[in-house]
């Protein structure tokens, strides 16, 4: 018989068989790492289309392409905008507005920054989405599975102190399987949910600083070509 199969149906035999309070800990863990891994594998395709539309846009945005015909391309799209694109956008538009407005150059350059890093802040909102619960999970899963084990010990203890008879490792085999369990799941929660906040925070403040850098890049950009039309 499959080794891999009677390690398994002993592993479910024993959380079938575990104190209540141990069950309820291996659940909360259970449905900790499942929501996690939902938020990991989310924030993974944001993040990577984040990043796509992100080296998409400098490559033909920096390539000298004229930026009416650049903001008509990019705003057919609008729907679908990703990340950089919705901050030109945002940016173009508010200086088209202002400048049919005829307002100073001053208030004109004013109003695409703060437009522009409204929409920065825009999308790191949705860049961190998720990101808070995925610490959560990593900081205090361990916490919960050592509670887990502590409670399945405490339980070995007390069926070791009322066999009075045969004292044997029959007696507290079952409190400790419990307990390594807990702490078994608590650790398989906690470490990916680390790995990928860490992963996740890298890439997410990667692509802010580049959404920064485009803001001050385009903002001269802008300035330059006001200054020139006058």
């Amino acid at each position: 018989m499959d080794l891999s199969f009677i390690v398994g149906s002993q592993v479910g035999h024993l959380i079938i068989n575990a104190s209540v309070v141990v069950q309820l800990v291996m659940l909360v863990l259970l449905a900790a790492s499942f929501f996690s891994w939902i938020v990991m594998i989310q924030r993974y395709f944001v993040i990577n289309s984040g990043t796509s539309a992100l080296y998409r846009f400098e490559r033909k945005f920096w390539t000298g392409t004229d930026i009416n015909e650049f903001y008509y391309s990019i705003r057919e799209e609008r729907d679908d905008l990703v990340g950089i694109n919705n901050v030109f956008v945002d940016g173009f538009e508010e200086f088209h507005r202002l400048n049919k407005k005829k307002a100073s150059a001053t208030a004109i350059m004013e109003g695409v920054q703060r437009r522009m890093r409204v929409a920065v802040n825009r999308e790191e909102e949705n860049l961190s989405r998720g990101l808070s619960f995925l610490a959560s999970v990593g900081s205090v899963s361990p916490y919960i599975g050592l509670f887990g084990t502590v409670w399945g010990i405490m339980n070995a203890f007390l069926a070791l102190s009322q066999s009075t008879e045969n004292l044997t490792i029959n007696a507290v085999a079952p409190g400790i399987a419990e307990a390594l369990i807990a702490t078994a799941m608590g650790l398989v929660a906690a470490i990916p949910a680390v790995i990928f906040y860490n992963h996740f925070s890298s890439r997410t403040d990667f692509l802010l600083s580049r959404y920064d850098l485009f803001s001050e890049e385009f903002s001269g950009f802008l300035h330059r070509r006001l200054h020139s039309s006058v």
